[in-house]
């Protein structure tokens, strides 16, 4: 189809083949999209250079998101290379791995301004450094997660986190379509990566999901990609301010018959008792 032929972008935080970003960014390379990329560390470097260099990129750039500095570096050198800036994803998050156990009322303060700045913070910052070069208007657009929305267990802190994205999504919006760019979110259903490992009881989680979602399955990384494609594109022209669902449809969902079915036969659960 060629759909992002033409188009230009950067995006913040592929680190491996299984992971959402990763998705995307092959989503829009296959439709024909020119992908610059940026790495954490040098650790991280090794990973993502190769998964660049399969992509055709002419940038491939050290970015620590906290660093405003370092971000405008990065656009200065994005804007020498591809002149033109069409879309930014971003796909960043951190939080302590304790604070992804147990119960959020331990959050350290530190734990607390950790992910905040990483995760939600950081975007307002990508989106302000990215404005000058988005002469022709765009797409600026981030991961989320439903427990932005609803208490799942063991997300806690991540899940403050990404409400913190989602508000500063609306407000962004808000503040750049007198410049014609776009700012949304996607809030993909769990997948099996390698940052959601880090979740405790993640595999539970997965089928938890499985259960609840009325497809009946989980999330693919096609299917996220495919409405990141979605919303860099032309496609989504008229579309900002928004938080896109992509789980099967387990957002809409309180309880399902095969989740109670599964409770009843974990539980042995005594209807007569109540």
């Amino acid at each position: 189809m060629d759909l992002m032929k033409g188009k230009k972008g950067i995006i913040f935080g592929v680190s491996n083949t299984s992971g959402i970003a990763y998705g995307i960014a092959k989503q829009l390379f296959d439709e024909g999209a020119d992908i610059a990329f940026t790495y954490a560390n040098e650790a991280m470097e090794k990973r993502v250079r190769p998964i660049a260099e399969s992509m055709n990129s002419k940038l491939i750039m050290e970015c620590d998101v906290t660093d405003e500095e370092k971000l405008k570096e990065v656009f200065e050198n994005y804007d020498k290379v591809y002149n033109d800036l069409d879309f930014v994803i971003h796909a960043v998050a951190f939080a302590n791995k304790e604070d992804l156990t147990g119960e959020f009322i331990n959050t350290s303060k530190d734990g607390w301004n950790l992910a905040m700045g990483v995760s939600a913070y950081s975007l307002i910052a990508i989106s302000r450094s990215a404005r000058p070069y988005m002469k022709n208007g765009g797409s600026i657009f981030s991961l989320t997660y439903l427990g932005s929305e609803k208490v799942v267990a063991n997300y806690n802190i991540m899940g403050v986190a990404k409400a913190a994205l989602e508000a500063s999504t609306r407000y962004l919006a808000d503040n750049l379509g007198k410049d014609n760019i776009r700012v949304n979110a996607i809030s993909a259903g769990p997948v099996k990566t390698l940052a959601a490992k880090g979740i405790g009881g993640f595999d539970k989680m997965l089928k938890a999901a499985v259960l609840k979602a009325p497809l009946k399955r989980n999330v693919s990384l096609e299917d996220i990609g495919k409405t990141g494609l979605y919303l860099a594109s032309d496609l989504s022209s008229g579309v900002t301010g928004e938080i896109i669902h992509v789980d099967c449809g387990c957002h809409c969902v309180y309880g399902s018959i095969d989740e109670m079915e599964a409770f009843v036969k974990a539980h042995k659960y005594d209807e007569e008792q109540g």
